[in-house]
């Protein structure tokens, strides 16, 4: 049966719209853009021309009231995320808000309350659990392929002074720098990978005369329920840079750049019998936004379930709390089951 496609409104129409959203919606098969808003008219209407989107706006409330609208995706600053969704739940329109999910977990919380309160679904747009490489590592690992994981890595590096996201080293509109931006993908990521659960952080961090209030870099080392210890190493000062890996009792799995999505993601296998023997396998995440968008679309018609539920942002959101906690006091934090 035939599904009609739902009309997505742009809460924030900048630079990740255009890099990423704007090129999934062009190919996906359940998910459509009818409408954004960016508080510049002037920006707002030329967006809205050069995409050929019928609806321009210059806030999310007059974007969630548009009869064209049939969900929103927020892409605004991480301090407008809790009054955008709010808002737009509000409004009756589902919403799928962009990580970091909020400022810290008592908002996230509030989020999730309004949507059980609206009775509407609301995601997080984890992208990563939408790739083939997260994927793949996910299942080998679930059908032993390493045997038991001991140890885990994640790295994510980019060069933020070249970004033109400004606000990201203002601390009144950012979570925090590298650590909140891109390290809340790693630890999603080795969440999702591992199908575990993290118990305590410690945290390291360090700033620089341009990463302002915020981080610049930062390590984090998480204890997992099932005993594996696992690093997440972040940087905003070097160039565009990714890396998974995870030790087992029976050998190792690496995927080489394998939280990006523009190249080709090779993974290799190392068993411990014989580490000369190594098993290459490559696979492309090129799919990655589009298959979000498309998923969140049948989670709004009601056909399946969001694989990254609001739920989902609110453990990322607990780990990024204790860590900037960790950073701040210098002692591991646990979290709170």
């Amino acid at each position: 049966m035939a599904i009609e496609k739902v009309r997505f409104g742009i809460a924030g129409f900048g630079l990740h719209a255009v890099k990423r959203l704007m090129p999934a919606f062009a190919i996906a098969e359940h998910s459509i853009v009818t409408a954004i808003s960016r508080r510049d008219p002037e920006h707002a209407r030329a967006s809205a021309e050069q995409f050929r989107i019928p609806h321009a706006f210059t806030s999310t409330a007059d974007l969630a009231r548009c009869p064209d609208v049939d969900a929103v995706f927020v892409a605004t600053p991480d301090a407008l995320h809790l009054a955008d969704v709010t808002t737009a739940l509000r409004a009756g329109k589902p919403v799928l808000c962009e990580k970091p999910m909020a400022m810290n977990v008592a908002e996230v919380e509030q989020m999730i309350a309004a949507a059980k309160a609206a009775a509407l679904p609301l995601g997080v747009a984890h992208v990563f659990r939408f790739e083939d490489s997260t994927c793949r590592l996910r299942d080998r690992i679930l059908h032993g392929c390493i045997g038991r994981p001991v140890l885990a890595r994640a790295e994510f590096c980019y060069p933020a002074f070249e970004s033109a996201r400004t606000w990201i080293t203002d601390a009144t509109l950012a979570t925090g720098g590298p650590i909140a931006d891109v390290g809340v993908h790693c630890i999603d990521a080795l969440r999702f990978i591992l199908n575990d659960e993290v118990v305590s952080v410690n945290c390291s961090a360090v700033q620089d005369e341009r990463s302002g209030e915020v981080d610049c870099g930062g390590s984090l080392t998480l204890e997992f329920t099932r005993k594996t210890i696992a690093t997440v190493s972040v940087s905003a000062r070097a160039q565009y840079r990714t890396l998974l890996e995870f030790t087992g009792e029976n050998g190792v799995l690496t995927a080489f750049d394998g939280l990006n999505v523009e190249r080709p993601v090779t993974l290799e296998f190392r068993p411990s019998a014989d580490p000369r023997q190594v098993e290459k396998e490559e696979v492309s995440n090129l799919l990655a936004y589009t298959r979000q968008l498309d998923a969140f679309a049948l989670a709004v018609s009601g056909h399946a379930p969001f694989p990254a539920p609001a739920e989902e942002g609110l453990r990322n959101q607990q780990v990024l709390d204790a860590a900037y906690r960790s950073w701040r006091t210098g002692t591991r934090q646990a979290l709170i089951s």
